[in-house]
């Protein structure tokens, strides 16, 4: 059992994950499988929502591969293939999850498009992916998922949507080098600062949760620069998610960074999620002021 496990056990006693169902998007690899494991081990049910079937050697990482290691870890696993840009293919993805699980308890708004240029280095195409997946995407998923979710709320069983998203700073610098990825990513935000309002009449609760360095996932290794040395591993976050998701009391309309999540837990020290062991120097993340 990791510390956070431990620093949450008491704290959060009675609101295990045991039998409720997450749906992930770009749950196959990185951040989201990393969240799925973690609930996984309290005997969860993942709905995978992502797009990759075949192996890459580039892009490790399947929707089969994600589901047998979260049965490895003690979960139910619904790989689906799915394009969240796809209405239709969105809604028959919450279809089947219902059918394969009885519901939904809680939305992980993952999956994310990133591209790190400026206006002239931006094509239209681009910018209809970054945007279609990131803030249309978190949109659709949560309309579609909204159903259930109200239906998990009537049935007491603490409902939920987390964004994986930053902070809204409306600073010139936060967008200057990359206007169009700022837009797509603080869209999402803005699903959660209106959908947190929206929802809390029904019970649900819809936060965003941000890392406060640099996370070493395939996307940041795609990313000029970046060194991974320097970062944390997803494991930072899918141990504060899963302090949000058993936290005992309704929270809503939060962006919670993830060490500022464990610290209210009393887990200070995260020197096991360093990529580097021993590395006190870690590259910041984008978005926190």
């Amino acid at each position: 059992m990791t510390a956070v496990s431990n620093a949450t056990a008491s704290s959060t006693a009675g609101n295990s994950l045991h039998g409720k169902t997450l749906f992930i998007t770009g749950a196959s690899r990185g951040i989201g499988l990393a969240i799925a494991k973690r609930a996984a081990k309290d005997g969860a049910n993942i709905v995978i929502v992502a797009k990759t079937t075949d192996p890459n050697p580039k892009l490790p990482g399947t929707i089969y591969s994600a589901a047998k290691e979260i049965e490895a870890a003690g979960g139910g696993a619904l790989p689906l293939a799915v394009d969240i840009r796809d209405d239709a293919a969105v809604y028959a993805a919450v279809a089947q999850a219902v059918e394969t699980f009885g519901g939904i308890d809680i939305l992980i708004n993952n999956a994310s498009a990133i591209s790190m240029t400026n206006t002239e280095a931006t094509p239209m195409k681009r910018f209809d992916l970054m945007n279609g997946i990131n803030a249309r995407g978190t949109y659709l998923c949560t309309a579609a998922c909204l159903p259930e979710l109200k239906k998990s709320a009537a049935a007491g069983r603490r409902p939920q949507v987390l964004t994986m998203s930053p902070p809204l700073s409306m600073q010139t610098h936060w967008f200057a080098p990359h206007t169009a990825y700022s837009m797509a990513k603080y869209g999402m935000s803005m699903c959660t600062l209106g959908h947190a309002g929206e929802f809390k009449k029904f019970g649900i609760a819809v936060n965003s949760l941000w890392p406060r360095t640099a996370i070493a996932t395939a996307a940041m290794q795609m990313i000029p620069g970046v060194d991974l040395a320097l970062c944390r591993t997803p494991e930072i976050l899918a141990d504060a998610a899963y302090c949000i998701f058993t936290a005992p009391q309704f929270e809503t309309g939060n962006f919670y960074i993830d060490d500022s999540v464990l610290a209210q837990y009393g887990v200070t020290e995260l020197d096991h999620y360093a990529v580097t062991p021993g590395n006190k120097n870690f590259l910041p993340d984008f978005f926190v002021d």
